[in-house]
């Protein structure tokens, strides 16, 4: 009797720690595509219809964006972490390096995130998919900046750590069969 309680433990504390592994690796398509946490601002009025970085002229009312060193051109997906609201803007503009925030929205862009009224934010950029992801790592090569985080998420190696119930285990196992002899 006593070596069946033994095995039931055993068996038991095994399974938990395979569905606890399988719990980690389930990681949502939107942490797949976030490249970047941070402060969002906007700018209008003052720079309404004067050149960009890239050369086109600005329009307050365009879902476009600065940013510090990703492609012009790049479409970023922008959560306003305060309200939830999203906004798909293209990149046509830089931020200074020294800047603080991590993109800086046209006026259209910061109406949809409904952030007018506060002036800056804390949001999440988002790649449009995976495929913008390998061209962001292909554009940096070796160069890519410290605060993008640009990653594929592949199929992961499960590894077994000892947890508390191991060690527990280790401990009733060792207990049973000191009770046994």
């Amino acid at each position: 009797m006593m070596k069946i309680r033994l095995l039931i433990l055993i068996f038991s504390i095994m399974v938990s720690q395979k569905l606890a592994l399988a719990d980690n690796h389930n990681v949502s398509n939107e942490e797949k595509l976030k490249i970047q946490e941070g402060v969002a601002s906007y700018y209008g009025k003052k720079f309404h219809m004067r050149k960009t970085a890239n050369g086109e002229f600005f329009n307050m009312e365009e879902m476009t964006a600065a940013h510090k060193n990703l492609p012009f051109g790049t479409m970023l997906k922008v959560t306003n972490l305060k309200n939830g609201r999203e906004v798909w803007v293209r990149i046509n503009d830089r931020l200074p390096q020294n800047s603080k925030r991590i993109i800086d929205l046209s006026r259209g862009a910061a109406v949809e995130l409904d952030m007018i009224r506060d002036g800056i934010v804390p949001v999440i950029i988002e790649a449009q998919d995976e495929d913008t992801i390998f061209s962001l790592l292909e554009h940096y090569k070796d160069n890519k900046p410290g605060d993008l985080r640009l990653r594929i998420f592949e199929n992961p190696i499960e590894i077994e750590k000892p947890s508390i119930q191991s060690k527990q285990l280790e401990f009733c196992i060792e207990a049973e069969l000191i009770a046994m002899n």
